[in-house]
C-alpha cells in the first residue's frame, strides 16, 4: 500500500524544482549559475535535477531548430498556426480582388500604388478588429532587388517609434510568398493642403514643421534617411481638435550606417532617387558622395520654402522638361531666390492669394518673409552640405528662436542685430531705461529753473541720484543675464551638435540665471542633465537639475513631472539625503491638488523612492488614490504596466504587502523580460513576499530582476533602449534592489538609513 505522507513529499520536492527550473530557465551565465548557487544551497539532488531538465531543454532548443525550416508557419499576429489546405485556399489573395484576406487582414480599398508596392486599406480581424494600411509588393515585382527594397522601407519604418512617424504594426508574407507589412492607417492630407484650406499664419505653420523636424531628427538618431521628403508624404491628420503631421512612405529611405535588411540594397547607375523638385545637390551629382542625413535638411529647406512661399525653389515640372543633364546641372550650380525675393516676383493675383492662404496682408507676408527666416531658408539650400544645418534638430531650434525673438544661428551676428533681438525680448526693462533717461535730463532742467529753491532742489537731485544708480543696478543685472541667455543658447548648440561635455562645463560657468526661461534653456538643462545621468554622473546632474526644477515651477503640466523622477534618483545616487528630504516636501506642496493620474503616479514614484515616515505617507495619501484610480481596468487611458509601479510601490511602503504582490503579479507581463518595468515590479514582489515570511520564494522571484538589472548597468546607461526603460528607471530600480538584498539579508528587517 503506497504511503500518502511519501507520495506528497515526492510532490512537494517535484514542485521545488520546477520552480527553480522556470526560473534559471530564463536566466543565462553566469548569472544562472549564481542563482542555482544561491537557491540549491547545499542540496546537491535539487542541483542534479534541475540541471538534468535544463540539458534535456537545450536538446530540445536544438532538435527543433533543425526541423524549422522542414514546417511552414503562417505569422498569425503574435501566434503562429499551421493553416488548412481549406484556410489557405479562403484567404489567397489575388491582386485587384478586393475582400479578400491576406492572412488576419480584409483588404478594402486600394489607395496607393507606387513602382514596386501596392498599398491597401484593410481592416484587421484578430487579436484585435481596426482598420489599417497594408502595403504588398505588386505581381511579377519580386525580384531580389525590388524585394531588398521593401524590406528597407519595412525596417527602416520599424526601428522608429515617434508621434509623427506613422507606424509599422505587423510584417510577413502571403501564400504566394510575396512580402508585405502593416502600418498604421493615416487619414489626412497634405501637409501644404491642409495650411492652404485652413489659412494658417506663418507662426503655426512653422509649429507643424517644428514636428516635422523632430520626426526627422528621430529617424537620422535610428540611423535612417529618407531621401524623399516631399508635401505628399507628409499628412496632417488631426487627433482630438490638434493636428498632427505624420511622415509616410520611407520608400526609399536608406541606413546611415549598415545594411538595412540581409539583401546589399544598390541603387543602380544612372538612377535618381528622390523628387527631382525637392532633390539636393547631392542627390543629383550621382558622384562617389554618398548622401547623408544633411540631405534630408536641404529637402527640410523645400519644404519649408513651400508653406512659406506657396513655391518651391525651382519648379519641378521645369526641371523635369530640361532634361537630366541641365536638371543636375540646375540643383548643383544655380541659387534659387530668397522667398522675400520670388514673393516680390508674383503678380498681383497670385501674391493675393499666396497672402490669404497665410492669413496675411501681402506687402506684411513679403517683411514677414525679410531677414531670420530668409537666413534660415537659404542656410538649409546651401549647395555645399557642410554649411547647411548639421541636425535636423538643429533646424528646429532656429525656428524656435526665431519664434522667441532671440538670436538665429543662421543669421551673421552683428552687434545692431543683437541689439534688435534684446531690446525685442526686453520692450519693459528698456522701456524703463528710456523713462529713467527721461527723467534725469528734466531733473537737471528743473533743478536749473528752480534755482532759488535750492532745499527742494538738493532734494529732488539726491532722488534722482538714487533712480540713477537703481538703473545702473538693473543695467548690469539686465546685462550679467543677457550674457548668460547668451551662454544657455551656446549650451543648447552644443547639445544640438551632441557635444555634452562642452554644454556641461558652459551650463557649470553660470552664476545669474537668465530673466524669463526660454525652451533653448529648459531643453539644454534637461538634455545635458539626462547625459549626466547615463554617464553616472551623480553630483553634476543633481546640479543640472536643481537648475531645471527653478525653470519648472511656471509649468505645472504632466510631462514635466518625469523632471522630478530623474532629480530625485540623481539626489539619492549622490546621497544627498537631506537635500532629497527637503525635495520631496517641495514636490508633494507643488502637484498636491492634481487630479492627473499618470502625473500623481510620477510624484508618488519620485518620493517613495527611500522608506517613509508616517508623516510623509499621509501627505502622499491623496497622490497614491489618484494614481491607483489611474489604473483601474475600466480606465480607457492606461496603455502599460508602468502606471502599475508607483501603486505598488505606495501600497508596499504603507504596510499592504498583499496588494502590493497582486499589483505586482497583474502587470508583469506588460512589459519585455529584459524591461525595467518587470525588473521593478519583480523587486517589489519579492520583497513583498519576504515581509509576508515567504524569503525562499522571494530569493527565486528576486534573482531574474536583479541580473536584469545588474546587466543592464553592466552594459552602461547610455546604451539603454527607450522602450525598456529611461536611465532613471533603471536607477529607481537598483534602489529598490539594493534594499531588498538588505531585506533578505536581515531575514525580513527594515533598513537602516546607513544601508541605503
Amino acid at each position: 500500500m503506497n504511503d500518502p505522507m511519501s507520495h506528497q513529499t515526492t510532490k512537494s520536492a517535484r514542485e521545488v524544482e520546477e520552480a527553480v527550473f522556470l526560473v534559471a530557465l530564463d536566466l543565462t551565465d553566469p548569472a544562472r549559475r549564481q542563482f542555482l548557487d544561491k537557491a540549491c544551497a547545499n542540496d546537491d539532488s535539487l542541483r542534479a535535477a534541475v540541471e538534468g531538465m535544463l540539458e534535456v531543454h537545450a536538446r530540445a532548443d536544438e532538435f527543433f531548430a533543425k526541423s524549422r525550416s522542414k514546417i511552414r508557419l503562417t505569422n498569425a499576429g503574435d501566434e503562429v498556426s499551421l493553416p488548412s489546405g481549406e484556410q489557405r485556399a479562403e484567404r489567397q489573395t489575388v491582386d485587384g480582388q478586393l475582400g479578400k484576406f491576406i492572412n488576419q487582414y480584409k483588404l478594402l480599398q486600394r489607395i496607393g500604388e507606387g513602382g514596386c508596392g501596392v498599398v491597401y486599406m484593410a481592416e484587421q480581424e484578430q487579436p484585435i478588429r481596426r482598420r489599417v494600411a497594408l502595403k504588398v509588393i505588386k505581381q511579377g515585382m519580386d525580384t531580389k532587388a525590388v524585394i531588398a527594397r521593401f524590406d528597407a522601407e519595412r525596417q527602416a519604418l520599424a526601428l522608429m517609434d515617434h508621434p509623427n512617424i506613422a507606424r509599422v504594426l505587423d510584417a510577413g508574407t502571403t501564400e504566394a510568398g510575396r512580402p508585405y507589412f502593416v502600418m498604421e492607417l493615416v487619414r489626412g492630407v497634405r501637409i501644404t493642403e491642409y495650411c492652404d484650406q485652413n489659412q494658417l499664419d506663418t507662426p503655426r505653420r512653422l509649429a507643424l514643421f517644428i514636428q516635422i523636424c523632430q520626426a526627422i531628427q528621430h529617424a537620422h538618431q535610428k540611423g535612417v534617411i529618407h531621401r524623399d521628403i516631399k508635401p505628399s508624404n507628409i499628412l496632417v491628420t488631426l487627433h482630438d481638435g490638434v493636428p498632427v503631421p505624420k511622415v509616410i512612405d520611407f520608400g526609399i529611405a536608406k541606413a546611415i550606417e549598415g545594411k538595412l535588411t540581409d539583401r546589399t540594397l544598390f541603387t543602380a547607375y544612372e538612377q535618381i532617387v528622390g523628387t527631382p523638385a525637392y532633390m539636393s545637390p547631392e542627390q543629383a551629382e550621382m558622384s562617389g558622395l554618398d548622401v547623408d542625413t544633411r540631405s534630408d535638411i536641404y529637402s527640410l529647406g523645400v519644404l519649408l520654402y513651400e508653406l512659406l512661399t506657396g513655391r518651391t525653389p525651382f519648379d519641378g515640372q521645369e526641371l523635369v522638361k530640361s532634361g537630366i543633364d541641365e536638371m543636375r546641372r540646375t540643383l548643383r550650380e544655380k541659387e534659387p531666390q530668397r522667398p522675400s525675393n520670388i514673393l516680390t516676383t508674383l503678380h498681383g493675383t497670385e501674391l493675393k492669394v499666396t497672402a490669404d492662404c497665410r492669413h496675411e496682408q501681402a506687402p506684411k507676408l513679403i517683411s514677414l518673409m525679410k531677414g531670420d527666416l530668409d537666413w534660415i531658408v537659404m542656410k538649409t539650400l546651401e549647395k555645399d552640405r557642410k554649411r547647411r544645418y548639421d541636425t535636423a534638430n538643429g533646424l528646429m531650434m532656429d525656428i524656435q528662436r526665431y519664434l522667441h525673438n532671440e538670436p538665429v544661428v543662421a543669421r551673421p551676428p552683428s552687434r545692431w542685430y543683437r541689439l534688435q533681438k534684446l531690446i525685442r525680448r526686453n520692450k519693459v526693462v528698456f522701456g524703463a531705461g528710456a523713462a529713467v533717461t527721461m527723467a534725469l535730463v528734466a531733473g537737471f532742467s528743473t533743478s536749473t529753473w528752480l534755482f532759488f529753491k535750492a532745499r527742494e532742489a538738493e532734494q529732488r537731485q539726491a532722488q534722482l541720484r538714487q533712480t540713477a544708480e537703481e538703473a545702473r543696478a538693473n543695467e548690469a543685472l539686465l546685462r550679467r543675464q543677457t550674457e548668460a541667455r547668451e551662454q544657455i543658447n551656446l549650451a543648447a548648440i552644443y547639445v544640438s551638435q551632441e557635444k555634452f561635455e562642452a554644454a556641461n562645463k558652459l551650463l557649470n560657468s553660470i552664476n545669474t540665471p537668465p530673466p524669463k526661461p526660454s525652451y533653448d534653456g529648459v531643453s539644454a538643462y534637461r538634455l545635458v542633465g539626462d547625459w549626466l545621468g547615463t554617464q553616472e554622473r551623480w553630483g553634476e546632474a543633481a546640479q543640472r537639475y536643481a537648475a531645471l526644477m527653478e525653470i519648472d515651477k511656471i509649468d505645472k503640466w504632466s510631462a514635466v513631472t518625469l523632471d522630478y523622477q530623474a532629480c530625485g534618483a540623481v539626489l539619492v545616487e549622490s546621497s544627498q539625503f537631506g537635500q532629497y528630504a527637503a525635495f520631496c516636501q517641495f514636490t508633494i506642496d507643488t502637484y498636491a491638488g492634481t487630479t492627473n493620474g499618470d502625473a500623481a503616479g510620477r510624484i508618488l514614484k519620485t518620493c517613495l523612492l527611500l522608506p517613509a515616515d508616517p508623516e510623509l505617507l499621509g501627505r502622499v495619501r491623496a497622490l497614491g488614490e489618484a494614481a491607483e484610480n489611474f489604473i483601474q481596468p475600466q480606465n480607457p487611458k492606461l496603455f502599460s504596466g508602468w502606471a502599475a509601479i508607483p501603486v505598488a510601490v505606495w501600497q508596499y511602503r504603507r504596510g499592504n504587502y498583499d496588494q502590493a504582490a497582486v499589483l505586482c503579479n497583474r502587470w508583469m507581463d506588460s512589459g519585455a523580460t529584459n524591461s525595467a518595468l518587470t525588473a521593478t515590479l519583480g523587486v517589489v514582489l519579492a520583497m513583498s513576499d519576504c515581509r509576508n515570511g515567504q524569503r525562499t520564494e522571494a530569493i527565486f522571484k528576486l534573482a531574474p530582476a536583479e541580473a536584469v538589472i545588474e546587466k543592464q548597468f553592466a552594459a552602461g546607461l547610455e546604451h539603454g533602449d527607450g522602450s525598456l526603460g529611461y536611465w532613471y528607471d533603471w536607477v529607481f530600480a537598483r534602489i529598490l534592489l539594493r534594499e531588498a538584498n538588505q531585506i533578505m539579508a536581515n531575514n525580513g528587517g527594515i533598513p537602516s538609513n546607513s544601508d541605503r
